[in-house]
């Protein structure tokens, strides 16, 4: 006769103390408890299947209970007497748990940033990232994305909203919307649900970046800039800032390497761009002489505008804001991106610069006549010209002088 199996109570098992080598507790129909040295107690099935000894691991007590192991015991026997071998069932949930977790929003969230990194600037890789970890991660990070539908996305769209963050919002629609497409060409998705959420939120005002654009409030400002008293570092970039009208990245993480004074033109690289194309900056004769002027004291350093802390980084993305506030210029008066909409507006409206060569020399996405975007080169010399008579301009703003305006180049 089989051995009799005593079934085991909650008493017995929390009274069972760890040994030397792992031992068995039997409940019967080959469920049992296995007590291990450091004092785990894990629940195991024993059986056969089609004459094979097999064996299933169901978890720890007392997470999974008494009664919850025999009833797993009483699952696994009904799985066997259909044909079907349990293990194999548990291993393919497992399988299917792991691909589930494998595609879920976060990992391929993170898989298309790093896909896609190289491609931006570093501040804008880590606004989008943090943009995810903040307002998408804790809500949508652990589902498979091809679960993921208009409702759940909206439902976190107005989240977002609700503390005032509107333009937050459609941008973060914006993100989710180029993963879920990333996950669709990759074969994990069937479609981009966020395409359905259109007119789903109000529509977010559009915030012009602070900028003085009068040429009578501009004089001052060039003259605040020149009595600066703060460091001669970014007193320089405040000088320049107005002569390149570049965007604030791009100014302060120049390097000395890119300036060529033999043909008086600052390169930009590539991948310091925004539109990711290289970028030519013509050097007024003001400009060369600041940059000779700085260049004694930052040329160690592979940076323009080292950081006053260490010249192994650039100078901080606030220095010129505030730099503005110390001088008095409040943020809804003139904040470091400003200087482009200034250089925008008066050399078109004042001085009556073709637009195009304007907007070459912001680097701006302008395409010919047949949707090509223009090389770095183009209308250069005009350029040359127009960056010139923008920084005799300035001069004159500053002098206060009665500056008319120029006529047009080309």
């Amino acid at each position: 006769m089989p051995k009799r199996v005593l079934p085991l109570s909650d008493l017995k098992i929390n009274k069972a103390k760890p040994q030397d080598k792992e031992y068995r507790l039997f409940d019967g129909g080959g469920l049992y408890l296995a007590v291990t040295p450091s004092g785990g107690k894990l629940w195991r099935i024993k059986y056969r299947f089609e004459g094979k000894a097999k064996e299933i691991h169901l978890g720890a007590y007392p997470v999974i209970t008494l009664a919850e192991a025999r009833q797993k015991l009483l699952d696994t026997k009904r799985t066997i007497a259909s044909g079907v071998d349990p293990g194999a069932v548990k291993k393919a949930q497992k399988q299917a748990r792991l691909e589930k977790e494998a595609n879920s929003f976060e990992v391929i969230a993170r898989e298309w940033h790093g896909r896609y990194i190289g491609q931006w600037t570093a501040g804008h890789a880590v606004t989008i990232m943090s943009r995810l970890e903040r307002d998408v991660f804790p809500y949508l990070g652990s589902e498979p994305i091809e679960e993921i539908k208009a409702p759940a996305v909206l439902k976190l769209l107005r989240r977002v909203e609700s503390r005032g963050a509107l333009e937050s919002a459609h941008r973060i629609r914006t993100v989710i919307g180029q993963v879920l497409r990333y996950a669709v060409a990759t074969g994990r998705a069937e479609r981009d649900c966020t395409g359905d959420l259109k007119g789903a939120l109000p529509p977010a005002t559009k915030k012009h970046l602070a900028a003085l654009t009068d040429p009578k409030d501009v004089a001052p400002l060039l003259r605040a800039i020149d009595g600066f008293q703060g460091s001669f570092v970014v007193k320089c970039a405040l000088r320049l800032a107005s002569i390149f009208f570049v965007r604030p990245g791009e100014l302060r993480q120049a390097e000395w390497t890119e300036f060529d004074f033999d043909a008086a033109q600052w390169n930009i690289p590539a991948e310091r761009m925004k539109m990711k194309l290289p970028h030519i900056v013509p050097l007024s004769e003001q400009a060369i002489a600041i940059l000779k002027e700085l260049r004694p004291l930052t040329g160690h350093s592979k940076y323009v505008f080292p950081s006053h802390r260490t010249p192994l980084r650039c100078m901080s993305n606030n220095a010129v804001n505030a730099a503005l506030r110390r001088m008095g210029f409040e943020k809804d008066e003139m904040c470091a991106h400003g200087f482009r909409a200034m250089a925008r507006t008066i050399l078109d409206e004042v001085m009556g610069f073709r637009i195009d060569f304007i907007e070459h020399q912001l680097a701006y996405a302008v395409k010919d006549a047949n949707g090509r975007a223009y090389n770095r080169t183009a209308h250069l010399e005009a350029r040359r010209q127009m960056m010139q008579q923008w920084a005799d301009y300035l001069d004159g703003l500053k002098a206060g002088a009665k500056v008319l305006p120029i006529r047009q180049v080309g």
